[in-house]
């Protein structure tokens, strides 16, 4: 049964994750400099999801910023290029280490036509996401219980995404490309915030 946990400002520091975290953002829109964080969630791979909710300008979350600089947890996100940038940009911290299920995706599944989230749950789980919430206001006073229920849903199936594609990577003989990737992606993200394009792979 999926749990979800609402905080505002911060993580609390009594939330703990081991060894690695799902992790997704909601912004006002997709411009970086312009369009400002408003969550960040949180999933721990068992049907837990924590949602942070941030207002505007307000951006001091220690027990947060902890988690996503600690070197000894892998941070498992959909489109890494966009939310590592946003961390880094909103919250001054740069993620690492780091997996992207959106490039593992591209590199293993390279018969397949879409890579999306939506896309990827439906083909290797199973499974039908719903996406109307995707452009609701995230910046809102009160978020309704179907804007919480989707934002838990952008984190609830990565760790299982992730064990998917690792099988096909591994299978293809491209867990070392898909590495290299991850391993660059932090940069890709302090390139974005300052202005230059990285193309190919790390593409939407």
């Amino acid at each position: 049964m999926t749990q979800i946990f609402f905080h505002e400002g911060d993580l609390p520091a009594s939330v703990r994750f081991s060894g690695s975290v799902a992790v997704d953002t909601e912004t006002m829109g997709l411009e970086l400099h312009r369009d400002r964080l408003c969550l960040v969630q949180l999933g721990d791979g068992q049907g837990n999801c924590h949602i942070v909710r941030f207002q505007k300008g307000q951006y001091n979350a220690p027990n947060l910023k902890a988690l996503l600089a600690d070197p000894t947890v892998l941070k498992i996100f959909q489109y890494a290029r966009f939310d590592v940038a946003a961390l880094y940009l909103y919250l001054g911290v740069l993620c690492a280490p780091v997996y992207c299920t959106k490039i593992a995706s591209k590199i293993a599944r390279t018969n397949a036509p879409a890579h999306s989230l939506k896309a990827l749950c439906q083909t290797l789980l199973g499974i039908e996401l719903e996406k109307e919430q995707q452009c609701s206001d995230w910046g809102a006073e009160k978020l309704s219980e179907e804007q919480l229920k989707y934002a838990a849903n952008d984190v609830l199936y990565l760790h299982a995404l992730k064990e998917k594609l690792d099988a096909l990577l591994e299978r293809e003989g491209r867990t070392a490309y898909a590495q290299a990737c991850f391993d660059f992606l932090p940069h890709v993200g302090e390139l974005d915030i300052a202005g230059f394009d990285c193309e190919t792979v790390f593409t939407h």
